[in-house]
């Protein structure tokens, strides 16, 4: 019998086949104990309540045969399950890809725990599951979208130095994502009052604006940029062109399966931590004609080569634009960021904080997939959501 404990936490609310395939092979490894998040852990990373409370939650879950034992974690936030873990000492932490941080990581190697990283696989003649999937059939499929370069051009007061593209992706809730993280959770939330369940037919430029109007509505102080509402709107790959002005006076788009195909196999997600409450990013900033410039011609760099598909040109242009997002509001970085950088730079080609930075999520471009890190899956014009 295998005497080794092994651990694995989340949320688990409304408990599908996928969660019951992913503890049957974490046990494989050993003796599982499950660390359940609670209520208000995964509505403050979510931005939501849970279907089934924390209680209904560990019930069910302690009645699936390969769980030893489970228990509500007792922390908070992203790593609420850390005090339970140093009290446990299991000999393995199992996440799944899109569970994977490198906090976890460097928490695991500090206590000797091994890190076993296994991807989503359903059960044999069981289709692949999510809590997300689920939910999105009857509550909400809004997709999510991500910045590849131009990032703040679509605020007039960098753009007033200089004009230039924003490029985004639109993204299918494939999962979750965490709150404050860079994936545009806040227009996500207001276009949520407008559509609950999901976008309308209609003209997606139009939805955009619309949903960037209700959102930024007579008075706001902080005017979220175009680009949000543009990237959960507008599916494919589109870019938007600033000119000292909230929205863009040209809007492209690329619906080209072979180009958004290539973009899928070169774009990886890692989790960080959400931004800290707090974090000002206007406090010391270098806005001026020069480092706007090279925010607009890294954008330009990037969209031809995206056009191209040439790996070694995007990824130069990807850390072009990531470079001048930095020096334009260097608040956007700090050492665990870089430390986390860092560690991908043997793999990874180029990498890039999801919107404003100071955490959220890292994204990266590699020739080959990255162990621990997540795919994206990019809305097609004829997804239906």
């Amino acid at each position: 019998m295998n005497s080794k404990r092994v651990f694995v936490s989340g949320c688990f609310d409304l408990l599908h086949s996928g969660h019951v395939a992913f503890f049957k092979e974490a046990a494989q490894y050993g003796n599982l104990y499950v660390g359940i998040g609670s209520d208000n852990t995964i509505e403050e990373l979510k931005g939501r309540p849970t279907i089934n409370s924390e209680q209904e939650r560990l019930y069910m879950v302690k009645a699936v045969r390969y769980v030893t034992d489970a228990f509500i974690n007792s922390g908070h936030g992203i790593m609420d399950f850390e005090a339970d873990l140093r009290q446990l000492r299991p000999d393995v932490f199992v996440v799944n890809e899109d569970g994977y941080s490198p906090a976890k990581k460097t928490l695991c190697r500090e206590l000797g725990i091994e890190l076993k990283v296994l991807e989503r696989i359903p059960d044999a003649g069981l289709p692949a599951r999510s809590t997300t999937s689920i939910r999105s059939s009857g509550v909400c499929a809004l997709p999510y979208r991500i910045d590849l370069a131009g990032t703040w051009i679509d605020q007039p007061y960098v753009s007033k130095y200089y004009p230039g593209w924003a490029i985004t992706l639109s993204l299918e809730p494939v999962i979750e994502y965490n709150e404050r993280c860079g994936m545009s959770t806040s227009t996500r939330n207001a276009a949520k009052k407008i559509w609950p369940h999901s976008l309308p037919l209609g003209k997606p430029e139009k939805l955009a604006e619309m949903l960037f109007k209700f959102e930024n509505n007579p008075g706001s102080q902080i005017i979220s940029g175009a680009q949000d509402s543009i990237g959960i709107c507008m599916p494919g790959l589109v870019r938007h062109y600033y000119d000292n002005a909230f929205w863009p006076q040209k809007i492209e788009s690329v619906h080209d399966n072979d180009i958004l195909d290539w973009l899928e196999q070169h774009i990886y997600m890692v989790l960080l931590w959400p931004r800290p409450q707090g974090l000002s990013l206007l406090d010391n900033t270098n806005i001026n004609t020069e480092n706007v410039k090279q925010l607009a011609d890294a954008a330009e760099k990037a969209w031809d080569a995206i056009l191209k598909k040439d790996l070694k040109a995007f990824a130069s242009a990807y850390l072009d634009s990531f470079n001048a997002q930095t020096t334009l509001f260097p608040a956007m970085i700090n050492p665990e960021i870089e430390k986390v950088i860092e560690s991908y730079k043997p793999e990874a080609l180029a990498w890039k904080l999801a919107g404003a930075g100071g955490g959220g999520y890292l994204i990266l471009v590699s020739e080959k997939p990255l162990r621990g890190a997540m795919h994206i899956k990019i809305r097609r014009k004829d997804s239906g959501i």
